[in-house]
């Protein structure tokens, strides 16, 4: 063992970097999102980075980590749905500017109307008043799920934020495989991750507990709340709906890349 650490050994995990499936565009999209990042921070514009963090089990469950005690806490020894009290479902909204979170904690679908009523909720609660007078919105979004640049229901759901807050918003989607990127990820759902590492989620207040909690010596803070809203899942929205939404795509990767501006007169 001392010879193999002379020679630079050291007893290391695995890296999670590989992606089994690359996107032939994938360089030129994370240009084209640093370039609309610095664009809206040069115009002192809000810009959001969002996504759904892991989906948790409420119960007596173990969490993986662990924690300075005299004694290791007693867990259930199995981890099936059916022991649980419920389902933590965070959406998180995290502000690039001011390095502040925002987590929605959902407990029924992570669906696209979950996901606007999560920042619709962050817009009412913390966006306008930091960003009084500013008519412009950023978001960056994973490339699937609730916010999937395929979700015609996400988008359908931004026009009516659009539309009710006078808002134009341009969304930028990372591609496939590529969401450990996403700012969110690394700059806000690790530390929540560390905080309640080792810590069974007993209850709903146990997980807004450890999420308001979380800190950071570069100045972290977050905020979060429960929605018990029941999302239905399956829904679609009709042809006439689709038509409705004033979608501009960009001359970049227009899959990726869009803005939505409110309709006139609304």
């Amino acid at each position: 063992m001392r010879l193999l650490k002379l020679k630079g050994y050291a007893l290391r995990g695995n890296r999670k970097r590989l992606s089994p499936r690359q996107d032939a565009q994938r360089d030129q999209q994370f240009r084209y999102i640093a370039r609309q990042r610095r664009k809206f921070e040069k115009a002192d514009l809000p810009r959001i980075s969002v996504d759904t963090k892991k989906k948790e089990l409420i119960g007596a469950f173990k969490n993986p980590g662990r924690t300075w005690r005299r004694q290791a806490l007693d867990v259930f020894a199995t981890d099936f749905p059916q022991d649980a009290e419920g389902k933590a479902i965070p959406y998180g909204i995290y502000d690039l500017g001011r390095n502040v979170g925002y987590v929605v904690v959902g407990t029924s679908h992570e669906t696209a109307a979950f996901a606007i009523a999560a920042i619709r909720a962050w817009w009412l609660a913390v966006g306008r008043h930091h960003y009084g007078g500013k008519n412009e919105l950023l978001i960056q979004a994973d490339g699937g799920g609730a916010n999937g640049h395929h979700a015609w229901l996400w988008k359908w759901g931004l026009q009516q934020l659009a539309d009710e807050f006078n808002l134009t918003i341009t969304v930028t989607h990372y591609p496939t495989g590529t969401s450990k990127w996403n700012p969110i990820e690394h700059r806000l759902f690790c530390h929540i991750s560390s905080n309640w590492a080792g810590q069974p989620l007993r209850t709903y207040e146990t997980v807004l507990k450890f999420i308001r909690t979380t800190t950071t010596e570069t100045g972290l803070r977050c905020r979060a709340r429960l929605d018990r809203t029941a999302y239905e899942t399956g829904l679609k929205i009709t042809r006439e709906q689709k038509k409705q939404i004033n979608l501009q795509p960009h001359r970049t990767l227009p899959k990726y890349n869009y803005t939505i501006r409110p309709h006139p007169n609304k």
